[in-house]
């Protein structure tokens, strides 16, 4: 998610953590509760894309338009443009914590929705409200996390929602494999959503509001009263004094614009040069993490392992699952080493591995398209002329024919496998229908929809799992951490919410266009515009991004205010990398 943000910490915090919730374990209570909004997340975000392969044997309209398929995925994003630009009127307006019980609800209401949708149109309004829940989660978990966790710690607590956002993808991965052979299959799999939405509820009625807001709101004794909960008591007095300086400190930056309405301070925001450049290198990097197309990858995994020559639907899922995994193992390398390595050096070196990847992903499904397999005429016209795929039967020359052909003509048109060495020998092109999947199997043949039998597709396969694994700790997380630490304080929320809103846009123009685009001009084609697009992501980021590691706020200001940024392949110059660590450690100790 590909969608959520780990906020960077280091292996002490990690131990002091522990230590921290070992002594006081109603801080874990709190973080854990808030931390289900980012499960749920990950879970409603991911799991759509193996109910969809179930959706599409129960709707046949929905197998046939691929439009309607792409409508049904990004729906739930649009949703959560919607609920992310809502979420922070009401975080301000009625507190972190009734904005995630409302944000439970909506994902409580959404899944119900869905899991008894009796057409597709209200799939697609389940969707919806599912996303406004998820906008709002994505803001909301990690704010109450970070505004109820003790400083010494905020960091690795609030790391972990991002772990629980790519947690639930695998999560919602496992859930649908489980479900494969049980009668409902997607019903279920979009349903269970609504357990831990339920749970998060009632845990969340059940916990203080954030005491940050409860104090900027004029109601000291009751945040005094929670953060003595949370710290040893010789503590709470000095946390309620940095408290108060805290706000009066933001109150004092915000000066006349705290009332000022969001498009004056959009307005005011755009007419700063160091904003200006800010936001140049923050919606670089959230276009570029959605330029890459790994939400299509996320979204429709099990439909591309199907692409790669995989029939199989739990098949395709089990695959899938493997995938979601190493997005998960990614964000934990990300958290281990972004402050190591710096911001600017992990995208670079990402996008440079996703390049490759996307690239040899390209060839090799150009190259299965290439070597798939053959039409016969006698063999297709075996399951009779009105089960045989009319086009095919109407083509100027039938006899030139191959899988691939057969399948990307039409959608109500499938390929059943020769019985012997199907992945090489002739097989027919049929009429996409239940009754002829049912035929086909009949015979002990493999029936295939969206993608053709291939001996290199196990490759395709291999090279998935690697552009994940290159994404994930790169692309995947550092664009979050830029866009916390480029803007000046006064413009951080505009800023950050600009930004944000250019990820979540370009994420939906890039899911509700991946199946279309795959029709028109083959996976090879979109994999390889994927690259193309990676590759201008790559020089956009390379000129307009600096290194912020280790710099504090003002000096990451100074130098968007004077545009002494050179860019460098930093991780080519180790002898600078030092200079550079040097200076840093030199300005923390001013």
């Amino acid at each position: 998610m590909v969608d959520g943000g780990a906020v960077s910490t280091d292996d002490a915090n990690f131990s002091e953590c522990f230590k921290t919730i070992g002594g006081t374990p109603y801080i874990m209570r709190l973080a854990a509760s808030a931390g289900i909004g980012g499960l749920l997340f990950g879970y409603d975000t991911g799991v759509i894309s193996g109910a969809l392969l179930y959706i599409k044997e129960d709707f046949p309209e929905v197998n046939k338009k691929t439009w309607l398929q792409e409508t049904i995925v990004a729906m739930a994003i649009a949703g959560a443009i919607v609920g992310a630009g809502t979420g922070g009127f009401l975080n301000d307006k009625i507190g972190r914590k009734w904005s995630l019980m409302i944000a439970d609800t909506l994902f409580f209401i959404g899944a119900i929705v869905m899991a008894l949708s009796p057409a597709p149109w209200m799939i697609i309004i389940g969707r919806v409200i599912v996303g406004l829940g998820v906008g709002m989660a994505s803001m909301t978990a990690p704010l109450y996390i970070s505004e109820t966790s003790p400083a010494r710690i905020r960091g690795a607590l609030v790391s972990t929602n991002g772990l629980l956002i790519t947690g639930g993808q695998f999560l919602s991965y496992l859930i649908n494999l489980g479900f494969t052979k049980v009668p409902g299959t997607w019903r279920w799999m979009l349903g269970v959503a609504a357990v831990p939405a339920f749970i998060q509820f009632i845990l969340m009625f059940t916990l203080p509001e954030s005491p940050r807001w409860l104090y900027r709101k004029g109601r000291i004794s009751e945040a005094e009263e929670i953060l003595g909960r949370i710290y040893a008591p010789e503590q709470v007095k000095e946390e309620m004094r940095a408290l108060k300086e805290s706000i009066d400190d933001e109150l004092a930056i915000e000066g006349d614009m705290s009332d000022a309405s969001m498009m004056t301070k959009v307005k005011t925001a755009l007419g700063n040069k160091v904003v200006r450049r800010g936001l140049a290198a923050g919606v670089t990097v959230q276009v570029a993490q959605q330029c890459v197309g790994i939400n299509t990858v996320m979204y429709y995994s099990p439909v591309i392992v199907q692409f790669a020559g995989i029939a199989s639907n739990s098949t395709a899922m089990a695959i899938s699952l493997i995938t979601s995994g190493l997005n998960a193992l990614g964000t934990v390398i990300s958290m281990m080493f972004v402050d190591r390595k710096g911001r600017r050096n992990m995208m670079l070196m990402s996008m440079f591995g996703i390049i490759i990847c996307l690239v040899a992903l390209g060839l090799v499904f150009r190259e299965a398209a290439v070597t798939a397999p053959k039409i016969s005429l006698s063999d297709s016209t075996h399951f009779g002329m009105n089960n045989t795929c009319p086009l095919y039967t109407s083509a100027t020359k039938p006899a030139s024919w191959g899988c691939s052909q057969c399948l990307r003509t039409n959608r109500q048109c499938a390929f059943c496998a020769s019985k012997v060495n199907f992945q090489v020998n002739p097989g027919a092109c049929i009429v996409a229908t239940n009754d002829m999947k049912k035929e086909c199997h009949g015979e002990e043949r493999v029936y295939f929809t969206e993608g053709c039998p291939s001996k290199i597709g196990i490759l395709a396969v291999v090279l998935l799992g690697l552009y994940i694994i290159v994404y994930a700790p790169g692309m995947g997380t550092v664009p979050w951490i830029v866009n916390s630490e480029i803007y000046p304080l006064r413009y951080r929320g505009v800023g950050g919410g600009i930004a944000a809103v250019s990820n979540w846009c370009t994420n939906l123009i890039m899911s509700e266009t991946f199946l279309t685009l795959a029709q028109a001009v083959g996976t090879s084609g979109a994999f390889l515009l994927y690259a193309l697009l990676s590759s201008i992501g790559f020089f956009f980021i390379f000129f307009l991004v600096p290194e912020t590691k280790g710099l504090p706020i003002e000096e990451i200001e100074k130098m968007l205010e004077k545009g002494s940024f050179k860019p460098s392949l930093c991780f080519w110059r180790k002898k600078d990398n030092n200079e550079k660590d040097q200076k840093v450690s030199e300005l923390q100790h001013v």
